[in-house]
């Protein structure tokens, strides 16, 4: 049997971890491992390399991926279908393991209907993939999040200031929720759950009464309704944003608006912070390694059982599978009535 193994979309603290434990899975099951350079584009650049056990020794510590990334898409090249199965034929993949964010996974289950064996294996900072409690990377993100939040308070407390920290989280608010509530921030702003911007300063206002000459605001970058509302009044100032390479629009920079508003209709000291991709870099955490190298496990197993179009999925602490259509039907947000429990925080 012989298996090929991509890691496609954004980096991720994690992926070494699930291409040791699926290199070292395979040489006890005397599979052929092959690693995939760069995303699926490695597959048209047949561009390949053998995992064995050398070739992994030492990588579960470290940051990024050995085989590369990109968030190419053959299904949006002309011809690109055809093309992929027959390279995945003539190399003779027996499947396809796809490490990958919600978008890779839109990519593998095409690949599955074009009758290529694919198993995903979930992979984003953002938790935001249906059909698993946890992804690998998340608690890298989260606990950089939190230290961030840690070391501001400190300049914030002692320069009477208003920090504002943008983290990362198109749709979903994990990471701002898990470090806000951790880190001990004054206030959270998630995508799913709208805010006006007054909101935030009443609570800036009350902890001012309080005494307390400074907070620490933290919001997800996909919390774009701040712009709606800064912008409202004049469109020409919501310049169009740029767009990446899955179509989806550039985020970054509402920390910064946040922070300009803050000090406007406060007049209090406001910084903003952008942790940007700072969360997504570096060593991971034992939880991601002790994840990826579960899932990575998992994987060979899935294949070895003839489990194609499905995820590994990670629940209740235990391992199982889902539909990777059931997967990407919907994002995983924040449940707004659980985030609403934290309200006690924000005063």
């Amino acid at each position: 049997m012989k298996i090929g193994i991509l890691t496609s979309g954004g980096d991720c603290p994690g992926l070494n971890a699930v291409i040791r434990a699926i290199a070292r899975k395979c040489d006890s099951e005397k599979i052929e491992a092959i690693g995939i350079m760069n995303g699926w584009k490695g597959i048209m650049d047949e561009s390949y390399k053998p995992l064995n056990l050398n070739s992994v020794a030492g990588i579960i510590n470290r940051g990024g991926t050995i085989l590369g990334t990109s968030r190419y898409s053959p299904f949006e090249e002309k011809g690109g279908e055809e093309k992929l199965l027959n390279k995945v034929n003539r190399e003779g993949f027996d499947a396809i393991i796809c490490i990958g964010g919600e978008g890779s996974h839109h990519i593998a289950y095409m690949a599955h209907k074009l009758g290529i064996n694919v198993v995903g294996v979930p992979k984003t900072i953002d938790n935001d993939i249906s059909g698993t409690d946890f992804t690998f990377g998340f608690d890298t993100a989260a606990n950089i999040a939190t230290e961030a939040i840690d070391r501001l308070h400190t300049t914030a407390e002692s320069h009477h200031r208003i920090m504002v920290l943008e983290v990362m989280g198109r749709h979903a608010g994990w990471i701002a929720m898990y470090s806000g509530i951790a880190g001990g921030a004054d206030y959270i702003l998630i995508p799913e759950k709208k805010v006006k911007i007054d909101d935030v300063v009443k609570v800036v206002m009350n902890r001012y009464k309080r005494g307390k000459l400074f907070s620490i605001i933290v919001i997800s970058e996909g919390a774009t309704y701040i712009e709606d509302e800064i912008f409202k009044k004049n469109k020409t100032l919501n310049e169009k944003k740029k767009l990446d390479s899955f179509g989806r629009a550039r985020l970054g920079g509402v920390g910064h608006l946040l922070a300009n508003e803050i000090e406007k209709r406060t007049e209090f000291e406001t910084r903003a912070t952008i942790l940007g991709y700072v969360q997504r870099g570096g060593v991971p955490t034992a939880f991601d390694r002790m994840l990826g190298s579960l899932y990575g496990i998992h994987s060979v197993d899935m294949v070895k059982n003839k489990r194609f179009g499905r995820m590994c999925s990670y629940r209740s602490g235990k391992m199982t599978d889902v539909s990777i259509k059931e997967a990407i039907g919907k994002l995983k947000t924040v449940d707004v009535e659980f985030f609403d429990k934290m309200q006690v925080f924000f005063r």
